[in-house]
C-alpha cells in the first residue's frame, strides 16, 4: 500500500504539522510507503485576510507535483489540502483534526466573554499585545470553512479526531458512514519518563498554543487562564507556551504573580520540563480544541487536568477520577481548590491520568488508519 501524504507546511512543527509527521513516521514504522508533499507556499504565516490568496498558491505548487502524488494508492491530508486531487480516480482521505466551522461558533465577540473575559482583552489592547478588540472581518475564516466543507463531501474517506470533530461534521450534513474517529496520539519519548513522587504543594500549569491575534487567544482562552491564574496569587504557576507574540510573554510573565512563562520550547524537550510535575494541575481554558494533544501530554506526566469540555475531554476524563470537567471560572476554582486540599486525592487522582493517556500511543493510531485504509483502497 502507498500513500501521498500532503502537508500543509513542512515548517510547522506544532498542531495539525506535528501530528501529521507523527502519524506518517508511525505509518512507515508498521510497514506502509508513504511518501511526503509539501507545498513551495506556507499556510501558517499569511495574515487572516490574505489566506485566499496563499490557498491558491498552495493548490498551485501541489499540482506540480501531480504526476508523484497519483501514484499512490491512496492520498491523504489535512481537511481541505487533497482538494486538487478529488477529481482524480484516487481514494482521498481528508483528515479533521478541528473543523474552521468549530472555531467560529465557539469564539464569541469579545463583549459576549463570560467571567469578566472582556476585561482582560481590553488589557491587552491598552499593553499593545493586540491591536483590536475583534477581527474586522470573519469572512476569510467563513470561506476556509465552506472549503473544508466542500472537501469533506467529496473526500472518499473523513477521518475526524474526536467525537466533537465527528458532530462538526455531521451538523455540516456530511455523511454519516464515511466519518470515522481515529484518535490522535503523543510520541513514544513522553511514554519514558520515570514516574516522579508528587510535591506537597501543587502548581498550575498551562500547556500548549495559546495564539498571538486577538481571535486565536480567545480561542485558546487566554482571558480563562489568566483569571484562574489571578484567583491563585498564592499558587506556583508555569505557562509552558507556543507564540510568535513577545509582547505576550512579557505580559504574561509581569502581570501574573508567582508566574513563569516557558515560550516555544522544542516539542521534545518538554518531557524535562514536567518531569517532576506529577500531581500539579494541568488548566485546558480553551473554547474549542478538535482533540488536544497538550492534554494527553500533561497527563502522560501525571498531571491532573482541569479542563472545559473541548475536544477530547468528554471522552476520557470522568470528574474526580482522572480529572474534572468544568464549564466556568468558579467551578474551575472548586476543583483547584479540593485538590490542593487533599494530597491523597491528588496521588490517586494523578495516578489515573497517566494511566488514561496510555491510550494514545502512536502504533495504536497508526493501526487504526491501516484498518481504514484496506477498506477503501483500490482491489487489485
Amino acid at each position: 500500500m502507498k500513500i501521498s501524504y500532503i502537508h500543509s507546511s513542512k515548517k510547522v512543527k506544532t498542531g495539525a504539522g506535528y501530528i501529521n509527521s507523527l502519524i506518517v513516521a508511525s505509518l512507515r514504522r508498521q510497514g506502509v510507503g508513504v511518501k511526503d508533499f509539501y507545498p513551495r507556499f506556507s499556510l501558517s504565516d499569511t495574515p487572516i485576510a490574505l489566506k485566499g490568496v496563499n490557498n491558491i498558491l498552495f493548490f498551485y505548487s501541489l499540482m506540480e507535483s501531480r504526476n508523484e502524488i497519483l501514484k499512490a494508492d491512496i492520498i491523504q491530508g489535512t481537511t481541505y489540502t487533497p482538494l486538487a486531487f478529488l477529481r482524480f480516480n484516487k481514494p482521498v482521505v481528508s483528515h479533521f483534526g478541528s473543523t474552521t466551522y468549530g472555531f467560529l461558533r465557539d469564539t464569541p465577540k469579545t463583549r459576549f466573554l463570560e467571567d469578566g473575559g472582556s476585561k482582560i482583552i481590553k488589557e491587552l489592547k491598552q499593553a499593545g499585545v493586540i491591536k483590536e478588540l475583534n477581527l474586522k472581518s470573519r469572512r476569510p475564516q467563513h470561506d476556509i470553512a465552506m472549503i473544508e466543507k466542500y472537501a469533506a463531501e467529496r473526500a472518499d474517506c473523513v477521518i475526524a479526531t474526536s467525537e466533537i470533530v465527528y458532530q462538526d461534521l455531521l451538523k455540516q450534513e456530511i455523511p454519516a458512514e464515511k466519518i470515522f474517529v481515529v484518535h490522535n496520539a503523543i510520541e513514544d519519548y513522553w511514554f519514558s519518563q520515570p514516574k516522579q513522587p508528587l510535591t506537597e504543594k501543587p502548581k498550575i500549569v498551562f500547556l500548549g498554543r495559546i495564539g498571538e491575534d486577538v481571535f486565536t487567544l480567545k480561542l485558546k482562552g487566554i482571558d480563562r487562564l489568566v483569571n484562574l491564574y489571578r484567583l491563585f496569587s498564592d499558587l506556583p504557576k508555569t505557562s509552558l507556551i507556543m507564540t510568535r507574540s513577545k509582547k505576550l510573554i512579557n505580559w504574561l510573565q509581569n502581570t501574573i504573580s508567582n508566574h513563569q512563562v516557558i515560550a516555544n520550547v522544542l516539542k521534545n524537550e518538554i518531557p524535562n520540563y514536567l518531569a517532576a510535575s506529577a500531581g500539579d494541575i494541568f488548566f485546558l481554558p480553551s473554547r474549542y480544541e478538535g482533540f488536544s494533544l497538550s492534554l494527553i501530554e500533561a497527563m502522560s506526566q501525571g498531571l491532573i487536568p482541569v479542563a472545559y469540555p473541548v475536544g477530547v475531554v468528554p471522552e476520557i476524563i470522568n470528574s474526580g477520577e482522572n480529572g474534572f470537567i468544568v464549564n466556568n471560572l468558579a467551578e474551575a476554582q472548586a476543583a483547584i481548590q479540593s485538590l490542593t486540599n487533599n494530597f491523597d486525592l491528588r496521588q490517586k487522582m494523578s495516578t489515573a491520568s497517566r494511566q488514561t493517556a496510555e491510550k494514545f500511543q502512536a502504533f495504536k493510531m497508526a493501526q487504526k488508519m491501516i484498518n481504514l485504509y484496506e477498506k477503501i483502497s483500490p482491489k487489485k
